[in-house]
Formats: C-alpha cells, structure tokens, sequence
C-alpha cells in the first residue's frame, strides 16, 4: 500500500501512513487490528463473525477492530485492510479521532 511503513508500538508490529497507525499485529500474533469506521466494523463483525470483533472499550466503539489471523481469508482481510489504510491515508473516515467524527456527524445533521 503507498507511503506504508512497518513499525513497532508498544512491542509488537504495527503499519501505518503519514505516521498513523491503520493496522497493528496483537503481542500474540494470533490477532491483529485494522482501524475502520464504526459502520465497517459492523459490517465485518455481521458478515464475519468468527474473523471480527470490535477491540474492546472506546478504541472498539470507534471502529478500531481486531482480527482472528487463522480464521479470516485473504481476499477478506485484504478488503479490511485496504479499507484502514484508505481511511488513515485522508481516502475516508477510519483513522480520525473521536473529534473529528463527532464535528462530522454534527455536520451532517445540519
């Protein structure tokens, strides 16, 4: 994905763009994250419920959603993290904080 790095955060691998984080692997390389909106996540979570779970607390409330490696296919997992990245890249919502997504929505009302 353009402009992607590796990196590390908090011991354990993570990936992002123009220095945010849109996916991380957990310590236990069982499970990663990839950062989506809450709607996305939703979607996931109902289309793939044994692949997807919202993280838990607020990081899941928005939208930030981890992944069982061993239960997800590629294709599934290439979408989720295209998805992240596009939203963390300026592409989308994902990736912008609780702020930001609150002003969006009261924007939208408007």
């Amino acid at each position: 994905m353009k402009d992607s790095v590796e990196s590390a955060h908090m011991g354990h691998p993570d990936f992002r763009v123009h220095g945010r984080i849109f996916a991380t692997l957990h310590a236990d390389r069982a499970w990663g994250m990839v950062k989506l909106t809450p709607d996305q996540q939703h979607a996931f979570v109902l289309d793939h419920p044994a692949a997807f779970k919202p993280e838990n607390g607020a990081w899941g409330r928005q939208g930030c959603t981890a992944v069982r490696l061993d239960a997800v296919d590629e294709d599934c997992l290439g979408e989720a993290l295209t998805l992240a990245w596009r939203g963390v890249a300026g592409t989308g919502r994902a990736g912008r904080g609780p702020k930001a997504a609150r002003t969006a929505k009261r924007h939208s009302r408007s």
